[in-house]
Protein backbone atom coordinates (compact mmCIF):
# COMPACT_ATOMS: atom_id res chain seq x y z
CA UNK A 1 0.00 0.00 0.00
CA UNK A 2 1.29 3.46 -0.83
CA UNK A 3 0.45 6.86 0.65
CA UNK A 4 -2.30 7.58 -1.89
CA UNK A 5 -4.05 4.24 -1.21
CA UNK A 6 -3.83 4.80 2.54
CA UNK A 7 -5.24 8.31 2.20
CA UNK A 8 -8.06 7.08 -0.05
CA UNK A 9 -8.93 4.36 2.45
CA UNK A 10 -8.87 6.65 5.50
CA UNK A 11 -10.27 9.91 4.06
CA UNK A 12 -13.96 8.91 4.20
CA UNK A 13 -13.50 7.75 7.79
CA UNK A 14 -11.74 10.96 8.82
CA UNK A 15 -14.45 13.04 7.14
CA UNK A 16 -17.21 11.12 8.90
CA UNK A 17 -15.47 11.48 12.28
CA UNK A 18 -15.00 15.22 11.76
CA UNK A 19 -18.68 15.57 10.90
CA UNK A 20 -19.90 13.43 13.80
CA UNK A 21 -17.37 12.76 16.56
CA UNK A 22 -19.67 10.13 18.12
CA UNK A 23 -19.02 7.85 15.12
CA UNK A 24 -15.35 7.66 16.11
CA UNK A 25 -16.03 6.26 19.59
CA UNK A 26 -16.09 2.48 19.44
CA UNK A 27 -16.05 0.13 22.40
CA UNK A 28 -13.62 -2.75 21.96
CA UNK A 29 -14.20 -5.85 24.06
CA UNK A 30 -12.26 -8.81 25.32
CA UNK A 31 -13.72 -11.85 27.05
CA UNK A 32 -12.26 -14.72 28.99
CA UNK A 33 -13.50 -17.77 30.89
CA UNK A 34 -11.78 -19.10 33.97
CA UNK A 35 -10.46 -22.63 33.67
CA UNK A 36 -12.17 -24.93 36.16
CA UNK A 37 -9.18 -27.27 36.51
CA UNK A 38 -6.15 -24.99 36.85
CA UNK A 39 -5.21 -21.38 37.49
CA UNK A 40 -5.77 -20.11 33.97
CA UNK A 41 -8.07 -17.91 31.92
CA UNK A 42 -9.17 -18.77 28.38
CA UNK A 43 -9.21 -15.54 26.37
CA UNK A 44 -11.19 -15.34 23.14
CA UNK A 45 -8.99 -13.55 20.60
CA UNK A 46 -11.35 -13.65 17.64
CA UNK A 47 -8.95 -15.96 15.83
CA UNK A 48 -8.14 -18.60 18.43
CA UNK A 49 -8.38 -19.29 22.14
CA UNK A 50 -5.41 -17.99 24.13
CA UNK A 51 -4.90 -19.63 27.52
CA UNK A 52 -3.22 -17.34 30.04
CA UNK A 53 -1.79 -18.62 33.28
CA UNK A 54 0.70 -17.86 35.99
CA UNK A 55 4.22 -16.84 34.99
CA UNK A 56 6.86 -19.33 36.18
CA UNK A 57 8.17 -16.64 38.57
CA UNK A 58 4.82 -16.92 40.40
CA UNK A 59 4.59 -20.72 40.32
CA UNK A 60 3.21 -21.25 36.83
CA UNK A 61 4.26 -24.07 34.54
CA UNK A 62 5.21 -21.79 31.67
CA UNK A 63 2.87 -23.72 29.37
CA UNK A 64 0.24 -20.97 29.39
CA UNK A 65 0.64 -17.45 28.08
CA UNK A 66 1.71 -14.78 30.56
CA UNK A 67 -0.51 -11.71 30.56
CA UNK A 68 2.56 -9.51 31.03
CA UNK A 69 4.03 -10.96 27.84
CA UNK A 70 0.66 -10.43 26.12
CA UNK A 71 0.71 -6.76 27.15
CA UNK A 72 4.18 -6.32 25.63
CA UNK A 73 3.04 -8.22 22.52
CA UNK A 74 0.05 -5.89 22.18
CA UNK A 75 2.42 -2.91 22.44
CA UNK A 76 4.71 -4.38 19.76
CA UNK A 77 1.77 -5.14 17.46
CA UNK A 78 0.22 -1.68 17.84
CA UNK A 79 3.53 0.16 17.53
CA UNK A 80 4.50 -1.90 14.48
CA UNK A 81 1.21 -1.27 12.68
CA UNK A 82 1.31 2.41 13.62
CA UNK A 83 4.91 2.83 12.46
CA UNK A 84 4.09 1.15 9.14
CA UNK A 85 1.01 3.35 8.62
CA UNK A 86 2.92 6.52 9.49
CA UNK A 87 5.85 5.51 7.27
CA UNK A 88 3.41 4.88 4.43
CA UNK A 89 1.67 8.24 4.91
CA UNK A 90 5.01 10.08 5.04
CA UNK A 91 6.36 8.17 2.03
CA UNK A 92 9.22 7.18 4.31
CA UNK A 93 11.70 4.84 2.63
CA UNK A 94 11.60 1.76 4.85
CA UNK A 95 12.98 -1.66 4.09
CA UNK A 96 12.65 -4.29 6.76
CA UNK A 97 11.87 -3.29 10.32
CA UNK A 98 11.51 -5.01 13.68
CA UNK A 99 9.85 -3.90 16.89
CA UNK A 100 10.82 -5.11 20.35
CA UNK A 101 9.42 -4.36 23.78
CA UNK A 102 10.83 -5.41 27.10
CA UNK A 103 9.65 -4.65 30.58
CA UNK A 104 10.94 -5.03 34.12
CA UNK A 105 8.73 -6.71 36.73
CA UNK A 106 9.42 -7.28 40.41
CA UNK A 107 7.36 -10.38 41.17
CA UNK A 108 7.51 -9.66 44.90
CA UNK A 109 4.72 -7.14 44.24
CA UNK A 110 2.19 -9.47 42.66
CA UNK A 111 2.99 -12.22 45.16
CA UNK A 112 2.51 -9.85 48.11
CA UNK A 113 6.02 -10.53 49.41
CA UNK A 114 7.04 -6.88 49.79
CA UNK A 115 4.57 -4.00 50.18
CA UNK A 116 7.07 -1.56 48.69
CA UNK A 117 7.47 -3.64 45.50
CA UNK A 118 5.20 -2.37 42.71
CA UNK A 119 2.61 -4.64 41.13
CA UNK A 120 3.13 -4.30 37.41
CA UNK A 121 5.90 -3.15 35.14
CA UNK A 122 8.25 -0.59 36.64
CA UNK A 123 9.76 0.17 33.22
CA UNK A 124 8.94 -0.68 29.61
CA UNK A 125 11.30 -0.08 26.71
CA UNK A 126 10.14 -0.03 23.08
CA UNK A 127 12.77 -0.27 20.34
CA UNK A 128 12.64 -0.24 16.55
CA UNK A 129 15.30 -1.50 14.16
CA UNK A 130 14.81 0.20 10.82
CA UNK A 131 16.41 -0.54 7.48
CA UNK A 132 16.36 2.93 5.96
CA UNK A 133 18.57 5.53 4.35
CA UNK A 134 16.32 8.38 5.53
CA UNK A 135 18.01 11.26 7.39
CA UNK A 136 17.87 11.28 11.18
CA UNK A 137 15.32 14.11 11.31
CA UNK A 138 12.87 12.00 9.26
CA UNK A 139 13.50 9.01 11.55
CA UNK A 140 12.86 11.24 14.56
CA UNK A 141 9.60 12.48 13.01
CA UNK A 142 8.54 8.88 12.26
CA UNK A 143 9.15 7.84 15.88
CA UNK A 144 7.43 10.93 17.29
CA UNK A 145 4.31 10.31 15.19
CA UNK A 146 4.35 6.57 15.94
CA UNK A 147 4.50 7.32 19.67
CA UNK A 148 1.72 9.90 19.32
CA UNK A 149 -0.70 7.67 17.39
CA UNK A 150 0.01 4.22 18.91
CA UNK A 151 -3.11 3.38 20.95
CA UNK A 152 -1.41 0.91 23.28
CA UNK A 153 1.59 3.17 23.91
CA UNK A 154 -0.63 6.16 24.67
CA UNK A 155 -2.91 4.06 26.89
CA UNK A 156 0.06 2.95 28.97
CA UNK A 157 1.49 6.46 28.95
CA UNK A 158 -1.66 8.33 29.98
CA UNK A 159 -3.30 5.92 32.42
CA UNK A 160 -6.94 5.65 31.42
CA UNK A 161 -9.86 5.73 33.82
CA UNK A 162 -10.28 2.16 35.09
CA UNK A 163 -13.19 0.50 36.84
CA UNK A 164 -13.92 -2.99 38.15
CA UNK A 165 -17.29 -4.59 38.74
CA UNK A 166 -18.76 -7.99 39.49
CA UNK A 167 -22.18 -9.48 38.82
CA UNK A 168 -23.87 -12.53 40.25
Amino acid sequence: MDAAELKAMQSPLKDAYREDAAQAVITLRAKGTLDDQKIACKVETGRALAVAGLHPATGGSGLELCSGDMLLEALVACAGVTLKAVATALEFRLGSATVEAEGDLDFRGTLGVAKDAPVGFRAIRLAFRLDTDEPQERIDALLKLTERYCVVFQTLNSRPQLSVSAER
